[in-house]
């Protein structure tokens, strides 16, 4: 259903690769098929605080730190997203939940994806609720990436 669509990573003033592209790709096009979603692009933009913050009040009026800000272009039965990912947060995230970076970040990508297939987190209900799919997915990246291995 979204072999064709295109999924991309980019830097914006930070240093970061992130690995296993090719399964997070596959992970998130899973994601988009599960519920039913026609993912045509979703580009994920790494940057720091300091742009991420910036974006968070301009953008949304909002004067706070943020891990994430997923924008929604959405069209014609189309999923169109880009998600900006601040690795500082992701970084201190990390050490607060006492994880990897790298499972932190796999997590806030699949938060991003979440938001585009429709998923909110603003009451404590739907934060629960995006937790357990967060987890989930989380789950079967690493189980599907051992198997695969």
């Amino acid at each position: 259903m979204n072999e064709g669509a295109v999924i991309l990573f980019f830097n914006k003033d930070v240093k970061y690769s992130l690995r296993n592209k090719k399964h997070v790709r596959e992970t998130l096009r899973r994601i988009f098929s599960d519920f039913g979603c026609n993912l045509s692009f979703l580009n994920y933009i790494f940057c720091n605080d300091e742009f991420l913050y910036n974006m968070n009040v301009q953008i949304l009026n909002h004067d706070t730190l943020t891990d994430i800000i997923t924008l929604d272009y959405s069209e014609g039965g189309e999923i169109k997203g880009e998600a900006y990912i601040s690795i500082d947060r992701l970084r201190d995230n990390a050490k607060i939940f006492k994880t990897s970076l790298y499972k932190e970040t796999l997590r806030v990508i699949i938060h991003g994806a979440l938001h585009l297939v429709g998923l909110n987190d603003k009451s404590e209900y739907e934060k629960s609720e995006m937790r357990k799919k967060e987890d989930y997915y989380l789950r079967e990246f690493f189980r599907s990436f051992t198997a695969s291995s």
